[in-house]
């Protein structure tokens, strides 16, 4: 097996206010570009499947290698049009699940039974959860067949409390991610604000923020060489 499965998000808009919201462009681009060349293959899944809506405050940190890989047939088919549905999964193709982020993530993965039943069972086979920023909301609910939460006793990151409030969006959130990882027993841990950095912790690894993809794709890769010998 060498194909890893990257978590997309299909909400559009906040509840509470009408601001346009979706994926956060390099949480994805930069995660594939790395695992990619690493000679990962990468498939593209979201909760309803199809399309894939773009944070539009995304594209102004996207980079020439980022609005590239934006640009191509295959993002632009399989990743923002023609996303798979969990429907279309066999949770054991896959050594690794990727949640991006961008804050639709936060209305549509926590709560998502089947996207949860696919990361359990690759979890369950040896595989490694991982998330960047927001993306951390579809780990948090997560639980075993004993109904514990995977993520408690875990050292985990993702989007902070600080970085919600600097990016003015804390009214508009359902909920604080580490405020949740927390209550849910994971050792939560932080860096600095908008820098990069991600922790691995068993068959957990989770980047903090949007500056964070290529260390979790560089721990990923790490972690899957390391286990393959």
């Amino acid at each position: 097996m060498n194909k890893i499965l990257v978590v997309l998000t299909n909400t559009t808009q906040f509840t509470k206010k009408d601001e346009a919201t979706g994926l956060w462009l390099g949480e994805a681009t930069e995660f594939v570009e790395d695992v990619e060349a690493a000679g990962y293959q990468v498939d593209y899944v979201s909760p309803k499947g199809g399309y894939v809506p773009l944070d539009p405050r995304s594209m102004k940190y996207a980079d020439n290698t980022a609005l590239a890989r934006y640009r191509s047939n295959d993002f632009q088919d399989r990743a923002l049009s023609h996303s798979l549905s969990p429907a279309d999964i066999n949770p054991a193709d896959y050594v690794a699940i990727y949640y991006t982020g961008g804050h639709g993530v936060m209305f549509d993965f926590p709560n998502d039974t089947a996207l949860q039943n696919i990361s359990r069972q690759i979890y369950q086979n040896g595989g490694y959860l991982t998330s960047v920023c927001h993306g951390i909301a579809g780990l948090l609910n997560l639980k075993d067949k004993a109904g514990h939460y995977l993520i408690s006793g875990q050292k985990i990151t993702g989007f902070t409390t600080s970085e919600e409030v600097l990016s003015g969006k804390t009214r508009m959130v359902p909920f604080l991610n580490e405020k949740v990882a927390r209550q849910h027993g994971a050792q939560f841990l932080k860096k600095r604000a908008f820098k990069p950095y991600a922790v691995t912790d068993g068959q957990f690894i989770t980047g903090q923020n949007p500056w964070s993809p290529h260390e979790v794709a560089r721990q990923l890769i790490t972690a899957l060489k390391t286990h393959a010998n």
